[in-house]
């Protein structure tokens, strides 16, 4: 086996949003570090299927939806 060849895994401690931390190996940072996180699973939008806005932007929105208002389910 080549040395060298692979990253040096540590443990470090994850600090989530609402304060809740939990110890975890990665090869981010250095040995003990502390990564604060800026979005929380639970609160963040992506995760918790938050509102989307679509904008419409040159009519491409109302194109599309004219172009394919016939396909779809009826209700």
């Amino acid at each position: 086996m080549k040395l060298d060849l692979h990253p040096y895994y540590h443990t470090i401690k994850v600090v989530m949003t609402d304060g809740t931390e939990f110890t975890t190996r990665t090869t981010w940072g250095q040995e003990g570090d502390t990564l604060r996180l800026d979005i929380h699973p639970t609160s963040h939008q992506a995760w918790t299927g938050g509102q989307q806005q679509l904008l419409d932007r040159g009519g491409r929105l109302s194109r599309f939806q004219k172009k394919f208002a016939g396909i779809g389910l009826k209700k």
